[in-house]
């Protein structure tokens, strides 16, 4: 399982014909899954990332988690976080788990998350075309693997 976080003063996820979900101060996490992950990758990757200290304290330090200030989470999944650019100039999706699998996942990550942080956490929705516009905080981008947490 891979996260993109990116710490954001906004967020929004639009997708037709009328959805959208939005986020003042916090994170927008883009989320990958694959075939192997499991409820364990969920847990991981939601203790480190509700404990990481990706907020600014009051001396300009990143010191805060999200469970320190309490901000907003946006959850997109994103099955490119996948791709494999190894051969030619088509990028190789073979890796991201098919939809059966990775919704159930998806909504999972998503409610565990809620209740780490008990707040809600707002979502896109799963395999649809989204429109994602964001303010990036700093900015600061990071990339987890749950594979690598060892």
């Amino acid at each position: 399982m891979r996260v993109i976080l990116q710490r954001v003063k906004q967020a929004e996820v639009k997708v037709k014909p009328d959805y959208q979900a939005e986020i003042n101060e916090g994170l927008l996490i883009f989320l990958g899954i694959e075939d192997e992950d499991t409820q364990d990758d969920i847990d991981w990757l939601v203790r480190k990332i509700s404990r990481m200290r990706l907020f600014s304290d009051q001396d300009g330090k990143m010191n805060l988690s999200l469970l320190d200030t309490g901000f907003e989470t946006l959850v997109i999944s994103q099955f490119t976080l996948h791709a494999s650019t190894k051969k030619g100039n088509r990028p190789s999706f073979t890796k991201a788990a098919k939809p059966a699998i990775a919704e159930p996942l998806y909504k999972a990550f998503a409610n565990t998350l809620k209740q780490n942080l008990n707040k809600e956490v707002k979502t896109g929705i799963f395999g649809g075309d989204m429109q994602v516009r964001l303010t990036n905080d700093g900015p600061v981008t990071i990339f987890m693997d749950s594979k690598d947490k060892y």
